[in-house]
């Protein structure tokens, strides 16, 4: 029988939930390296049962992990992160110029086509890549090498590459976004990149229509149309109709426009999810009340979904890379929060339920469609 598996990476270790085609029971597995933060987790489409781990201590630093049984037993991999030729300098918060150091792995995301290669979105921003299932890591240079990478600057969680999505249809075609930079796309396989940010606002920048500098939290796209993205930005919700040419607004009538995860539903590539948060200063929920929004009409019009859901006095966040879609045949979402319940609804969003409770802080949340 077909299954779902959950990779929960939180601040103090990595969970992993399984269930059957049903969902409506579910194991829990870990923690995995306890006390560690596992900034993210994510399986390969080619070999589900090999998953890459990001997990990092302020005190012990960065390890990559591998596992190649779907998480029952981990090993090391290479942990070097040097970036190509002089590392060069970024613009720091108060302006002046600040060497680049490599922090931690903030994304992995597995090639679509070879279980051996995966990609790894970084801080100090760059972009990673491992074609030996880990083992060693050679940088993608020409990203940081984009004329405006001294411009670049930190946002209040770091100068991060957060966001990887690969277009399915054509292995040439990346995109990242970084902050508080904005979002790139190349169109030859990573090696020049394209500053993807013209329609996007940003009224806390000098110049709130500048190429870079925009605050982007997440984007995303449907396999089956690839050409279409959509973004949350530190405010606005964006959708672009030219792979990022050009974005325009589709907040709607969203509480607040200001939220870190944006998901695409399986199989409708119009259907898309948010979780609105208050502000920038009060990452907790409108009201108190935790609510996944979502449009059938790709923006603009949207619904709150509530079933199930905490609807008074719940101060939670929902972070950039904690909501995700399986793809079975009536499309299951699923997010984690700071207060450590990772929720599911296996009917697109009318009905949700907590499917654990009291983890640590979650902080990042992916999910396979096992066969």
């Amino acid at each position: 029988m077909s299954g779902v598996r959950v990779l929960a990476g939180t601040r103090k270790g990595a969970f992993i939930l399984t269930a059957d085609g049903k969902r409506d029971r579910w194991d829990v597995a870990g923690p995995f390296f306890t006390g560690w933060e596992i900034y993210h987790m994510n399986g390969s489409p080619v070999n589900p049962n090999r998953i890459y781990a990001s997990q990092c201590s302020g005190w012990f630093g960065q390890l990559m992990q591998r596992s190649d049984d779907g998480g029952v037993t981990w090993e090391a991999v290479g942990n070097e992160f040097a970036y190509a030729s002089e590392p060069g300098t970024h613009q720091w918060y108060d302006g002046t110029q600040h060497p680049w150091e490599f922090k931690r792995v903030w994304q992995l995301e597995p090639s679509l086509t070879n279980a051996d290669s995966v990609y790894a979105g970084v801080e100090d921003a760059g972009l990673f890549r491992s074609d030996d299932g880990g083992a060693s890591w050679q940088e993608m240079a020409g990203l940081r090498e984009h004329g405006t990478g001294h411009t670049w600057m930190p946002g209040a969680g770091g100068m991060c590459l957060h966001s990887i999505l690969q277009d399915p249809s054509d292995a040439n075609k990346l995109y990242i976004a970084i902050s508080a930079a904005g979002a790139f796309r190349s169109d030859d396989g990573g090696k020049t990149w394209k500053a993807i940010n013209q329609g996007l606002r940003s009224e806390y920048i000098p110049d709130p229509k500048a190429e870079t500098g925009h605050c982007v939290h997440n984007i995303a796209m449907h396999p089956a149309n690839p050409n279409v993205l959509f973004m949350q930005k530190h405010w606005d919700v964006m959708r672009s109709d030219n792979r990022g040419d050009l974005w325009t607004e589709v907040s709607g009538n969203l509480p607040s426009d200001f939220g870190f995860p944006i998901a695409v539903h399986a199989h409708e590539p119009e259907t898309i999810y948010v979780v609105p948060i208050k502000s920038d200063g009060e990452h907790i929920p409108p009201e108190g009340k935790l609510r996944v929004y979502r449009s059938r009409t790709g923006g603009n019009e949207w619904e709150a979904l509530t079933h199930g859901l905490p609807q008074s006095h719940c101060y939670v966040n929902v972070l950039r890379s904690a909501m995700a879609v399986d793809k079975m045949e009536e499309c299951g979402v699923y997010f984690g929060t700071t207060g450590g319940q990772v929720y599911a609804s296996p009917d697109g969003g009318d009905h949700w339920n907590a499917i654990v409770r009291d983890l640590p802080a979650v902080l990042s949340v992916e999910v396979q469609t096992l066969a």
